[in-house]
């Protein structure tokens, strides 16, 4: 089934103004921080990065195990192993989301493997059987693909399309999951599709190869951040300012930009399964409580293993009160989000008025708030940010 991609310029203009802020303050009092404090908070923001993608990495390699156990051994207890792995591995994935939206090592519009890791929404029926097409994608097309290879899969990615999808996190959920035709649950492909069924062997190289693939792209992206020796890093701790800016974009894009609009409205207002965006697994409540925490994770530098100054501190040494009510803002929307009280397709799925409808309409009205915190926070650091994607 082709999934119609959202023109994502209309959807940001429905947002509203927590978007806008091109921000750099007339107010007499803001000032730009010190370069000691502005390198401070950006090493370990620094440090965060390398860490979280460090993190991420080991539970992909967990997830990495279970599939060629499933691979080895087909069943339902090796599958559903293998789905077990890569919802641990997709929430650690997800907290590095906030290390995105400013042409960082992951989204370089040159050479950034985002599109490769975390691409969505996809076309399923660009990789394999669908309902009504049992020869449908690049595992089935025998003919044109004689053989399923790294480079098949690397270079068939938004071939013709931003929704052929054909690597990353999506894809290898679609490969455990298969199509979610339950408006109560996820997919629920067979275990046998790894052994007895048509081009079995094919299945299993593909997911096989897009898993390596997956955790080869989080290498690349964690060895830009490495301490001394990552190129980005080296090039991100250089201008301090600048630094600052990439931080505060990260986190602000990423809420009131990404989560509250392509990932939440998007959904909530076409009410279509389609359009979550785990819908193979419904992980997507889980996407969004991750996404959360990654942002909190920047603004208090809250990771095992790190520790340093934070952009919380920053803003707290010169306007506690500012500081802590973006603290609070972000906690309480966790909570909101953890306290969900179905999955994100039933929710949006709901009527008007319901609980469900409003508990999503609640969160992303809170990041849109969140948003304009983060253009105050610019605004008393003195430095110009737009938070669109």
């Amino acid at each position: 089934m082709m999934i119609a991609r959202r023109p994502a310029a209309t959807l940001l203009v429905a947002l509203g103004a927590a978007l806008l802020f091109g921000c750099g303050s007339d107010d007499e009092q803001a000032s730009q921080a010190s370069p000691e404090d502005a390198t401070a908070v950006a090493t370990t923001y620094a440090d965060l990065a390398y860490a979280a993608y460090g993190e991420s990495i080991r539970s992909a390699e967990t997830m990495q195990a279970a599939i060629d156990g499933l691979i080895a051994k087909p069943s339902a207890k090796t599958l559903q192993a293998a789905r077990t792995a890569w919802i641990a591995a997709r929430d650690d994935y997800t907290l590095t989301e906030p290390f995105r939206f400013y042409g960082g090592p992951i989204d370089d519009p040159q050479d950034g493997p985002e599109g490769l890791i975390n691409a969505w929404p996809m076309d399923e029926a660009y990789v394999d059987y669908v309902e009504g097409d049992a020869d449908a994608g690049l595992v089935n097309d025998v003919k044109n693909t004689p053989k399923i290879t790294a480079d098949v899969i690397v270079e068939a990615n938004e071939r013709g399309g931003e929704t052929n999808i054909s690597s990353g996190w999506h894809a290898i959920e679609f490969l455990l999951w298969g199509q979610d035709r339950s408006e109560t649950g996820p997919g629920d492909r067979p275990a046998s599709d790894y052994s007895n069924a048509p081009n079995a062997d094919r299945r299993a190289d593909y997911l096989r190869l897009a898993t390596q693939r997956l955790i080869a792209d989080l290498r690349g992206v964690q060895a830009e951040w490495y301490p001394q020796r990552g190129r980005f890093r080296e090039a991100f701790l250089a201008d301090p300012q600048r630094a600052l800016t990439r931080i505060l974009r990260g986190i602000g894009a990423l809420a009131a930009g990404e989560l509250a609009g392509e990932r939440m409205a998007v959904a909530f207002e076409s009410r279509a399964q389609e359009d979550e965006h785990s819908c193979f697994s419904d992980n997507t409540n889980a996407d969004v409580v991750n996404d959360i925490k990654g942002i909190r994770m920047v603004l208090l530098a809250d990771f095992p293993g790190v520790s340093g100054d934070s952009l919380y501190s920053l803003v707290a040494g010169r306007d506690r009160k500012l500081a802590d009510e973006l603290k609070r803002e972000i906690d309480e929307t966790l909570g909101k989000a953890q306290a969900f009280p179905a999955t994100f397709e039933t929710m949006i799925a709901a009527p008007d008025g319901s609980p469900e409808r409003d508990a999503i309409g609640g969160v992303i009205e809170d990041l849109e708030e969140q948003g304009e915190i983060f253009g105050e926070v610019a605004e008393e650091l003195d430095l110009k940010v737009g938070f669109e994607v």
